[in-house]
């Protein structure tokens, strides 16, 4: 990724799932400041102006933001 507002920030590759953890959707790339591992199951926005404020740039073409990671899952 090449765009200027991506400089020092860190990007995921996120799976989204559905019921069993079944994947659900093409895999997403997301902004990331909470620190997120393999494995980690995570909440996500599509929200503009989140991404905008994390990368201090106007024109950052993110989409998708890390704003959570989930401790506990209860059973479908």
């Amino acid at each position: 990724m090449k765009h200027a507002s991506f400089a020092g920030q860190r990007l995921v590759i996120v799976q989204p799932t559905g019921v069993n953890d079944a994947a659900d959707g093409p895999p997403l790339i997301a902004l990331d400041i909470l620190g997120c591992r393999k494995g980690d199951h995570v909440m996500l926005t599509s929200d503009g102006s989140y991404a905008r404020e994390m990368t201090k740039h106007e024109n950052t073409p993110a989409r998708w933001s890390v704003i959570g990671l989930i401790d506990q899952r209860r059973p479908a």
